[in-house]
């Protein structure tokens, strides 16, 4: 098996540790050579898992004192993402911040006014249905590939439209997730998308490129507790 999928496993099977022990935020996690011993693979393969749930998020490493629980993923998260495969699915969110990024870029600097109406209509209906109680993930979904769509490069929208499976799920993960909290998450989530599109329309590639990083950054963390 290639070691990125065994990666997946023992990235899976340490949440499953996180939420079958009940280990609470702050607790430390068995070493990773108790690990490696665990699930019957080298501790290299271990360590990467363990890299991949600190960019998610998930744990972080204190030098010289082992892996600890930064925030456990919601009990929410699994009616939305196969926890078996959580690690491939959070892992998109590495793709998105170097391609939608860009893509916000440069739909500031090559919309046209159609492709901008494009964009403020998606907008508009995402705030719609984020201040119903509708569903809200189809209407996220077409305002982050209009936004693709203004690049006016179709390998934006091809790579991203592969995404499509992964990304939906985590689309419909974060605004149950979100509904569940304060009304404040909500309207943290839309003045996002505000200021990406505000970005775009004022055509500040720079501003919406790090509009785009700070909502997707924001989003990986309202999966979590």
């Amino acid at each position: 098996m290639q070691e990125g999928r065994l990666a997946d496993r023992a990235y899976t099977a340490i949440v499953g540790i996180i939420n079958e022990d009940d280990l609470a935020v702050g607790d430390r996690l068995p070493s990773e050579a108790r690990l490696a011993e665990l699930f019957g693979m080298s501790r290299t393969i271990v360590r990467e898992a363990l890299v991949r749930l600190a960019a998610d998020g998930i744990t972080e490493a204190r030098r010289g004192a082992g892996s600890y629980v930064k925030r456990r993923p919601s009990a929410r998260l699994g009616s939305h993402v196969p926890m078996d495969g959580l690690a491939a699915t959070l892992g998109t969110y590495e793709v998105r911040f170097v391609l939608e990024a860009e893509a916000a870029r440069l739909a500031a600097q090559r919309r046209s006014q159609e492709q901008m109406e494009e964009i403020d209509a998606a907008l508009e209906a995402l705030r719609t249905a984020l201040l119903s109680s509708a569903p809200a993930h189809d209407e996220d979904w077409r305002l982050h590939r209009a936004i693709a769509e203004a690049t006016g490069n179709s390998a934006f929208i091809s790579t991203f439209d592969h995404l499509q499976h992964d990304v939906m799920g985590i689309l419909r993960a974060g605004v149950d997730i979100s509904r569940s909290r304060p009304p404040e998450v909500i309207g943290s989530m839309m003045e996002e998308h505000d200021a990406v599109v505000d970005a775009i329309r004022a055509q500040d590639g720079d501003g919406a490129a790090l509009a785009m990083r700070w909502h997707l950054s924001q989003g990986r963390k309202r999966l979590m507790p």
